[in-house]
């Protein structure tokens, strides 16, 4: 349960219209579950504990937060922390799922062997290595009122000069503009940016290829904000315009189009041309630059520098509370503001610490401890807990997409099972307007016979409230059951096998790893064989398996020595991270060395951090 509930902002919901009624323009945005959420804004943003993980450099106020969105301002609001410009690139509701490919670490003996066996599967067999990031599967009501919700914790912390910037796309901007016209108000609203990128044409079906994202501009205060004017350089055709006079400058006869005369322009007068709201000068990150994390939907970071650069001032704090990549705050951290990561994916906090440690950046890492334990983010979770539920079914004739899947029982028959949708933080909190609607409507809407149907939740509001509600309200023959999902959801994360042996060395101490075993990563080496094996033998092709060496070094993406705590915050002594190609970069520091499967540092270790290629972490002591 939350430690308690910060409110958003005084009077929220009085006199503003919650997804219902657009009161300026009269028109009826009737969603299902309005009085969900009217009721959660009123009780306030779920505050938790939060725990320090690690502290990157020397003391900050920068951090990189694991958790939600909402629990995450809840945080900042209790600190009294203000913040000066919002980034968001929150989810689409495009209906796909988003992944990112996993690397095995080319140990230089299979490198040769892994190059050709992915020179020959085709790219559905490639899938079985690639690692769901999330899940943007969203019916559009429960999206926005997800995205509502969100909109108004952010207005929260926001500082009376700061500004927002919601990057969509074209199948639910329009919708969500609605939303910022209700949070921020319409006078608030100054741009809609069309970021025009290019990319590889492909032929579509009967319509024009969709080669442009939209981002909405709005700021806490009409009459108060930070703006700092973009240019870029003069195009060479606009400067051939101009003439010399006897002086050497180039100058112009500027006339006005609505009369008045003309005057004299002087090019070295002009900063450059103002660059205005439509940008089809940023590309998408290319796959071969730098800057590529191999993380789905990640955004330029000359895209961040322009929104960063206009809408803030050095010292400034920016956020981004769904940051992905990190290219947010890498590009904060360059620009000399201050920056707030937040994400509900280890992945995205495991990539931008890498990121912002060889950036040079200093900050720490926090998690948000709201009872649940997450195995790397809440898609991936939500598809192991189909397996670890014992005896249940998925898609079961009868029971429909409400539910999560049903249970045979040979006394009572089929009983159908809830389990909330961790992707919708909002749905975590088990209350009356939740259970109202399984009894009220979910439970009439079954097929079935029903005895007895499973309530499964995170949080619950007050048990005893709701046992009675229950039993006051239900008016169908079928028995409600509530069980704690966290009992589950602390049996998801398993660690990885690992042994090492430490040496004292001239210069300080060497750790080995002399053995690493993954089962789950195991698992899905097999599986790609298995189907590759399958390809192939269907195209009369020969299959060259993937294979790991007994030691399995090759699933180790990155290791981290502690030679100051032996429990609590991690203080990393020193690190090495393996690319995909198999260099490493010491400390942040990028070489064109392979990794020899040691690791040292200067004083002796106490703990050692190890991290595979899916991006599971295990801690260890050292002896």
């Amino acid at each position: 349960m939350p430690i308690k509930y910060i409110p958003y902002v005084p009077n929220t919901v009085e006199g503003q219209a919650v997804l219902d009624n657009i009161s300026r323009t009269q028109r009826v945005l009737r969603y299902r579950d309005n009085e969900k959420v009217i009721s959660k804004i009123m009780r306030g943003m779920p505050y938790y504990e939060v725990e320090k993980q690690e502290q990157v450099g020397e003391e900050s106020e920068n951090l990189v937060i694991r958790g939600e969105c909402l629990s995450a301002c809840a945080y900042l609001k209790e600190q009294g922390i203000k913040v000066d410009l919002v980034y968001i690139d929150p989810p689409f509701a495009s209906g796909a799922d988003y992944a990112k490919k996993v690397h095995i670490r080319r140990n230089p003996k299979l490198a040769e062997k892994i190059r050709k066996a992915e020179e020959e599967l085709e790219i559905d067999g490639l899938k079985a290595f690639e690692e769901t990031m999330y899940g943007d599967i969203w019916q559009k009501e429960d999206y926005l009122n997800w995205m509502y919700e969100n909109l108004m914790a952010i207005k929260t912390i926001m500082s009376e000069s700061a500004s927002i910037y919601v990057h969509l796309d074209s199948k639910v901007g329009h919708y969500v503009k609605i939303l910022l016209d209700e949070v921020f108000g319409e006078n608030c609203f100054k741009n809609n940016i069309v970021w025009c990128y290019f990319g590889f044409k492909r032929r579509t079906t009967k319509k024009f290829p969709q080669k442009h994202d939209d981002i909405f501009y709005y700021v806490k205060e009409d009459d108060d904000y930070v703006w700092n004017l973009q240019t870029r350089p003069h195009s060479q055709e606009y400067i051939d315009r101009f003439k010399t006079d006897e002086k050497g400058r180039k100058y112009r006869d500027d006339v006005n189009p609505t009369g008045g005369g003309s005057r004299i322009i002087y090019l070295d007068e002009s900063d450059g041309d103002i660059i205005e709201s439509f940008w089809n000068d940023i590309p998408p990150v290319n796959p071969v630059a730098n800057e590529r994390q191999d993380y789905a939907t990640q955004k330029p970071e000359a895209l961040l520098k322009r929104i960063i650069s206009a809408s803030s001032n050095e010292e400034m704090t920016v956020v981004d509370f769904f940051g992905g990549s990190g290219v947010t705050a890498k590009v904060a951290n360059d620009l000399g503001r201050k920056f707030i990561h937040v994400d509900v994916g280890i992945n995205s906090i495991q990539t931008t610490r890498d990121r912002l440690v060889e950036a040079g950046a200093s900050f720490q890492i926090l998690e948000i401890k709201d009872g649940v334990s997450l195995f790397r983010n809440p898609q991936q979770t939500m598809d192991k807990l189909a397996k670890l539920i014992p005896g249940l079914q998925q898609k079961v004739p009868g029971v429909g997409k409400f539910w999560f899947g049903a249970l045979q029982d040979s006394k009572l028959g089929t009983v159908p099972v809830y389990v909330p949708n961790l992707i919708d933080g909002s749905e975590k909190v088990l209350d009356i307007p939740a259970v109202n609607r399984i009894i009220n409507e979910e439970l009439q809407k079954l097929e079935i016979n029903a005895q007895k149907a499973i309530i499964y939740y995170v949080d619950i509001d007050d048990r005893k409230e709701l046992e009675k509600f229950i039993k006051d309200n239900n008016a169908t023959q079928t028995t409600i059951e509530l069980r704690d999902l966290k009992e589950i959801l602390h049996a998801i994360v398993v660690e990885d096998d690992v042994e090492t042996k430490t040496t004292k060395i001239k210069e300080g101490f060497e750790v080995e790893i002399i053995k690493f075993v993954s089962d789950r990563l195991n698992q899905k080496i097999n599986d790609f064989n298995e189907k590759g094996n399958l390809q192939a033998i269907n195209k009369g092709k020969k299959f060259s398996p993937i294979t790991i060496s007994e030691e399995g070094l090759e699933l180790i993406e990155y290791l981290s020595l502690d030679c100051e705590n032996a429990d609590g915050d991690w203080a990393s002594s020193s690190e090495i991270k393996i690319d995909k190609l198999g260099y490493i970069s010491v400390n942040g520091q990028k070489t064109k060395d392979f990794w020899d499967g040691k690791i040292s540092a200067d004083k002796k270790p106490l703990r050692l951090k190890i991290r595979n290629i899916s991006g599971d972490e295990t801690i260890i002591g050292i002896n």
